[in-house]
């Protein structure tokens, strides 16, 4: 949940998709899909949720051979859409 950013908010979403893809490693997983984590009724701002997930995504050794990033309106779609050129 977002408090303003000054409570770990960034370390705790960090650790969310990093620990999630690990657990997608554990049991065998070849794709695992996201939607925008704590972005809603949590209050994450989506564009510093979008480059956490697309910098914690790219950043974390995987096996997995597709990682989908679901985007449930236009406006999340294009600050992931930023993200991932941004990380390119």
């Amino acid at each position: 949940m977002w408090e303003g950013g000054g409570f770990g908010e960034a370390e705790v979403l960090t650790s969310c998709y990093r620990r999630s893809l690990q657990v997608a490693d554990q049991i065998g997983a070849r794709t695992v899909a996201f939607p925008a984590i704590a972005t809603g009724v949590y209050g994450f701002p989506a564009d510093r949720a979008a480059r956490i997930a697309v910098g914690t995504i790219m950043a974390t050794p995987t096996r997995l051979e597709l990682v989908c990033l679901v985007a449930f309106d236009a406006v999340t779609h294009q600050l992931l859409t930023t993200a991932l050129a941004a990380s390119a």
